[in-house]
């Protein structure tokens, strides 16, 4: 986990998870997002991770895939507060029984303080914060 800060500002931990039906659309998220993403380093679930990497050539930290222990591995590092944002692009209307259980996340999200995005609208805002600087509180509550 890196810890260091950077000129114009912190690097932040960011997770990404995507259910089956999202992964398209994570990667192209990540890839019009990928000048941001590089300056931080972000942590994904299996299949997601690697499908991104793939895309974007983004260096990813990967977790197993999510539903053989990826999202508690994430979920881990949430309770430890070592994860400063978290996007989640989910399937809302027909999961997959194999699918990540949104629930977790979404609740060590809520009891930890983390932001997170479970749509594109507000994955694209919270990304544009964190460049403008908007999410360097995370720093302080790290300490």
């Amino acid at each position: 986990m890196r810890k260091n800060i950077r000129k114009n500002g912190v690097f932040m931990n960011i997770g990404i998870i995507a259910h089956d039906s999202k992964k398209i659309l994570m990667q192209n998220f990540c890839i019009a997002y990928r000048g941001i993403l590089n300056k931080h380093d972000v942590y994904a679930t299996g299949t997601t991770g690697r499908l991104v990497e793939e895309a974007t050539n983004l260096t990813i930290h990967k977790y197993l895939a999510g539903h053989l222990g990826g999202e508690k591995q994430l979920g881990a590092q949430i309770e430890s507060n070592e994860i400063d944002l978290v996007i989640f692009l989910r399937e809302p209307l027909r999961p997959k029984d194999h699918e990540p259980d949104v629930n977790t996340v979404f609740q060590l999200c809520d009891v930890h303080n983390i932001p997170l995005a479970t749509n594109l609208a507000t994955a694209e805002l919270l990304i544009k914060a964190l460049d403008h600087g908007d999410l360097n509180w995370r720093e302080l509550v790290r300490m």
